[in-house]
């Protein structure tokens, strides 16, 4: 569970389809989306903040700049969610890091898929009941 995060984006078209796409299979959606108008360094700069109706949870801003890769888990309802968040993921853009599956290993339950987006990151679905 997280309040808010985000992450960076140097492709920022590529990196919110991918978002709308494998964030729709959890049930979120784009909750806001402006230009950073107070960035005198980047004035056109771009984010936008998916999550559940009315909390901006995960944003995605925008860079001119490569930057370190993160890992970042969304929690799924169920091992169904987890799995149509894997197959909506590879199908906006995302890249294959891990197939649904038990990951025994974190514990006896733990039922999760991991995608690569657009500019790197590692992004999982995570269900955490035993079906």
């Amino acid at each position: 569970m997280f309040d808010h995060l985000s992450t960076y984006s140097t492709d920022y078209a590529a990196t919110k389809e991918f978002y709308e796409g494998a964030m729709a299979s959890l049930g979120y959606a784009m909750q806001m989306e402006f230009v950073a108008e107070w960035n005198a360094e980047f004035p056109m700069q771009r984010m936008c903040a998916f999550g559940p109706e009315g909390k901006p949870a995960f944003w995605i801003i925008e860079v001119k700049e490569n930057y370190t890769p993160r890992h970042i888990a969304f929690s799924a309802a169920n091992r169904e969610a987890v799995n149509l968040f894997y197959q909506a993921a590879i199908e906006s853009g995302g890249k294959d890091n891990g197939k649904p599956g038990l990951r025994p290993t974190y514990h006896e339950h733990y039922y999760g898929a991991f995608t690569i987006d657009p500019d790197g990151n590692n992004v999982e679905a995570v269900c955490h009941l035993p079906e």
